[in-house]
C-alpha cells in the first residue's frame, strides 16, 4: 500500500502517520527522515526524534537527497517524512537534483514502493495561505505540488489531517494491512 498524508504545520499529520504504521504492524519499520541538520538545534532535534522513533520499533535512515538510491529492502513498512524537506534539499543542496527534483523524487518513491509492503509519505499543505511569494518560492511550491499530486494519483490511500482529524479523500486506511 502507498499512502499520502498531508496537512498544515501542527495539524497532527505525523502522529496520524505513525499511528497508521503501528496499526499496520509490518516489521521491521524504517523511518526515512529528510530534515537536513543545518545547526546544533537541528542535530538535537534529530537525536530526540531518533530516540522517540526507536521506542516505536523504527530504524532511521537520514536521506536528504538521492531517494532513488535508498535501499529499503527487508523493511515491511517505510515512513517517509517529510516530502517538503526532501524537495527543498533536492532543489537547494549541493549535489541535489535541482530542476530535475520532481523526476528524481518520484523515481525514488517508485523504487522504495517496490521494495516494501507499505510506504507512507508525509507532506505539507503549503498552498492555501494566500501569500504572494517570490519566484524561487513559487517554483518550490510548483515542484512540491506536482510531486504531491502524482503521489496521490499512485496512492491507494490519500488523506489530509486537520486539527488531528483525518479527512480521507481516497481509499480506506482501515482496510490496509
Amino acid at each position: 500500500m502507498l499512502c499520502l498524508i498531508t496537512g498544515g504545520s501542527g495539524s497532527g499529520k505525523s502522529e496520524y502517520a505513525e499511528r497508521m504504521v503501528m496499526r499496520l504492524g509490518k516489521m521491521p519499520r524504517l523511518y526515512i527522515a529528510t530534515m537536513y541538520p543545518f545547526d546544533e538545534e537541528c542535530h538535537e532535534r534529530i537525536r530526540r526524534h531518533r530516540a522517540m522513533r526507536a521506542e516505536k520499533g523504527f530504524e532511521t535512515l537520514e536521506c536528504y537527497t538521492g531517494l532513488k538510491d535508498a535501499d529499503v529492502s527487508g523493511y515491511g513498512t517505510v515512513l517517509l517524512e517529510c516530502m517538503s524537506n526532501l524537495v527543498a534539499n533536492e532543489l537547494y543542496q549541493e549535489g541535489g537534483a535541482g530542476a530535475r527534483c520532481v523526476e528524481a523524487i518520484l523515481e525514488g518513491v517508485r523504487k522504495i514502493r517496490e521494495q516494501c509492503e507499505h510506504l507512507i509519505v508525509v507532506t505539507n499543505e503549503i498552498f492555501s495561505d494566500g501569500i504572494e511569494y517570490d519566484e524561487e518560492t513559487r517554483q518550490y511550491q510548483q515542484y512540491l505540488g506536482s510531486i504531491n499530486r502524482q503521489i496521490a494519483s499512485m496512492a491507494e490511500v490519500a488523506a489530509e489531517v486537520v486539527y488531528s482529524i483525518p479527512l480521507v479523500y481516497k481509499g480506506n486506511p482501515e482496510a490496509a494491512g
